[in-house]
């Protein structure tokens, strides 16, 4: 064998090496590729009890999750709690109706902001929506004190009646700070709205730390983005109102808000007559009409929830109106002889195509 035939075979024999080292490299890289996929997302869950409810937070995490993610969210809901909470003497809400008329209150932007809300719903309802109602709510045995289901008189109604009313909370801007002041004597309760915000705030903190994929949901009240640990869209339940059966209809969401009214769990019945805890504040009575939960899909949770409130005060009729009016994605499920039929606005109809069917008994 000459020395150039040992020369080319040296040579082959380093191209075979090198190729094969290679290949061992792309299938170490093929196999950490593959390891990385079938590892997955991290699915983190944080619950917990604030506002007098309970709370749940899933979150599909494809990056790390901020070591004091739970706290930044116990931290945000006690800020709402501490700003917007009746039961706290020392709450800005129990400040502003601890005021006589003419005094004023600086306020935090959350509480302008659900403020802001409340008044929007307020106008745009045409005064159904009130959160100055408390007053009503508790003389008919709604409200912290027991009253033994005693009917009031149509006397205290009208006195009550012509005391709230959210035309007498008055605000305004001064060196950018936000003022409240009341031209009446009247207490507010912003629990419809509050509940809703909350949610929204915790997501916003979660989209602040790129996790985008999430439920939120703070007393039933609900928010979704992205998807759920399934790859799937979210699940979420409208609840019946027929006893023992739990869902009415299941929703599939890869965005939203999602907020329920309902009025078959607090009522009581006198002399065969049902009295809700739902009051409208046009009358000062509880309704009297066929609905039994309104289910309102939002943008914005605090939104939703507003808006729940608002159209189960309406009734059917006038607020499957409203609601094509406006655009508000709406869900009825109301009373009629023994069974419960549903309806729904001409903007949640898209969504039915992504609604598990099912009939409501």
């Amino acid at each position: 064998m000459t020395s150039v035939d040992k020369h080319s075979i040296n040579r082959l024999m380093g191209l075979r090496k090198a190729s094969f080292l290679f290949n061992c490299v792309l299938f170490f890289v093929f196999v950490s590729i593959l390891g990385g996929c079938d590892h997955g997302p991290e699915i983190i869950k944080i619950s917990g009890s604030k506002m007098g409810t309970s709370y749940h937070v899933t979150i599909v995490a494809d990056q790390p999750a901020p070591t004091d993610l739970a706290k930044q969210i116990e931290q945000t809901l006690d800020r709402i709690d501490q700003s917007m909470s009746t039961y706290k003497a020392d709450s800005e809400i129990s400040q502003f109706n601890q005021l006589n008329v003419g005094e004023f209150l600086v306020v935090s932007d959350d509480f302008d902001q659900v403020l802001r809300i409340a008044r929007d719903v307020w106008q745009e309802s045409g005064g159904v929506f009130d959160p100055t109602v408390g007053p009503l709510v508790d003389i008919w045995g709604f409200g912290p004190a027991f009253t033994g289901d005693v009917l009031p008189s149509d006397s205290a109604i009208q006195t009550i009646l012509a005391g709230i009313g959210f035309d007498a909370v008055i605000r305004t801007v001064n060196n950018q700070q936000v003022t409240l002041s009341k031209s009446r004597p009247l207490h507010l309760d912003l629990s419809a709205v509050a509940k809703g915000y909350s949610v929204d705030l915790v997501a916003d903190l979660l989209e602040m730390n790129a996790l985008p994929d999430y439920l939120v949901e703070v007393g039933g009240e609900t928010r979704v983005s992205g998807l759920n640990p399934e790859g799937q869209p979210w699940r979420l339940a409208i609840e019946s109102p027929s006893p023992g059966k739990l869902v009415a209809q299941v929703l599939n969401l890869q965005a939203g808000a999602v907020a329920t009214s309902g009025d078959y769990r607090n009522y009581f019945e006198r002399d065969g007559v049902r009295y809700s805890h739902t009051i409208d504040p046009r009358t000062g009575r509880p309704t009297t009409h066929s609905v039994a939960s309104v289910t309102v899909v939002a943008d914005t949770c605090a939104e939703a929830d507003a808006w729940a409130t608002a159209l189960t005060v309406m009734g059917q009729e006038q607020a499957i109106v409203l609601a094509n009016e406006l655009e508000i994605a709406v869900y009825i499920i109301a009373r009629k002889d023994k069974a419960y039929v549903a309806s729904f606005s001409e903007t949640f109809s898209p969504l039915l195509s992504t609604l598990e069917l099912r009939e409501v008994e």
